[in-house]
């Protein structure tokens, strides 16, 4: 199979940029899918990283299962076995998504144990050989998610090297996260956060690929700040910032376009999430009122889906109350869907008040 004609390619060629949330281990689940897409519709969405003998071996419903409304939606996967890889992406495009990624960054313990994730910063001729399986085994973009170097290895050789690999292999995209990861002595935690950032490496690796679409990961805190050190990029995907913060995504409809069909043009205006009315907030509400009802009838409870709803309301009257409603009271017993309604008055009604006095 080919992947000419791809979303990416498309938008290396028009100037289309292209807004990603990021895959987070625990946290961008379904739920939390579920939760961003009702404040973007432009977002590209990724999964969590599903591990490839997962996929082959488990139960590929609850690995793999999301809702419609979650698209355009990007599988990421993990591994170092192209063949096996090949298969799982081949099952992941059965399911409906947008894209498969492969995880070439991570440097949890778990990936080290296995020798995939970061630990393939080391090995770009198997990142490569996995990328060509995938390739052939699916026809929707396959694309990889790297660190800029692991260790001791010269980042400026290190990702060249790899990128200059996989492109040849025939990814269509590579996000980059822009720190090294260090294997050894730091923490997951410790590795968002301590090894130096380097966009202009980023930059510069653009520059000398422009036909290949390179999105900026990492370090980036708020919209604005995405847009300028996106300069001269094709993309930008944003994690925990727009995860700890999810008001955030309410101004990507305006900067980005939606990948799958980009002809909407973006006003380019940042909106804010105090600048939303009442009646899109409680369009809002509705939806995950619904969406918790359904994992409910799956035997889920309400709180996992109220967990990924903290961070929204930063800044705004009535935020202590809907944080502890959303952390507190749904997980208590019999908890329901109401609990969302009941934080999303404690904000609403706080709103309408001050605009009234």
């Amino acid at each position: 199979m080919t992947n000419a004609g791809t979303f990416y390619q498309r938008a290396v060629e028009t100037g289309t940029k292209i807004f990603a949330t990021a895959p987070m281990i625990d946290w961008s689940d379904r739920a939390y899918r579920v939760f961003a897409r009702q404040l973007t519709k432009n977002a590209l969405l990724f999964t969590e990283m599903i591990v490839a003998d997962a996929v082959l071996r488990g139960n590929r419903d609850r690995l793999l299962g999301f809702d419609a409304v979650e698209q355009p939606v990007a599988l990421q996967l993990g591994g170092n076995n192209p063949q096996k890889l090949a298969e799982a992406a081949r099952i992941g495009e059965g399911f409906g998504y947008a894209e498969i990624n492969l995880n070439v960054g991570c440097p949890s313990d778990r990936v080290q144990s296995g020798t995939f994730g970061a630990c393939l910063m080391r090995e770009p001729d198997l990142v490569a050989d996995c990328v060509a399986a995938m390739k052939a085994a699916v026809s929707i973009p396959v694309t990889v998610k790297c660190r800029i170097g692991v260790d001791d290895q010269d980042p400026e050789v290190a990702l060249r090297d790899l990128v200059s690999r996989i492109a040849a292999a025939g990814t269509d995209a590579v996000w980059v996260h822009a720190r090294k990861a260090w294997l050894q002595g730091l923490s997951p935690k410790e590795n968002r956060d301590i090894p130096p950032l380097d966009y202009g490496l980023v930059r510069r690796l653009k520059a000398e690929n422009r036909n290949l679409f390179i999105g900026l990961n990492g370090g980036l805190h708020t919209l604005g700040q995405a847009v300028e050190e996106m300069e001269g990029l094709d993309g930008v995907m944003l994690g925990r910032a727009a995860y700890q913060d999810s008001g955030v995504l309410t101004g990507v409809d305006g900067l980005f376009a939606h990948p799958l069909h980009p002809a909407g043009v973006p006003s380019g205006v940042l909106t804010s999430p105090h600048d939303l009315a009442v009646d899109d907030w409680e369009a809002v509400r509705d939806a995950m009122m619904a969406y918790a009802a359904e994992v409910m009838a799956r035997g889920g409870r309400v709180a996992h889906v109220t967990r990924h709803m903290v961070g929204l309301f930063q800044g705004f009257p009535g935020v202590r109350r809907y944080r502890q409603i959303l952390s507190t009271d749904a997980t208590k017993p019999g908890a329901g869907p109401e609990v969302i309604a009941a934080a999303f008055a404690a904000v609403l009604s706080a709103r309408l008040q001050a605009a009234a006095e």
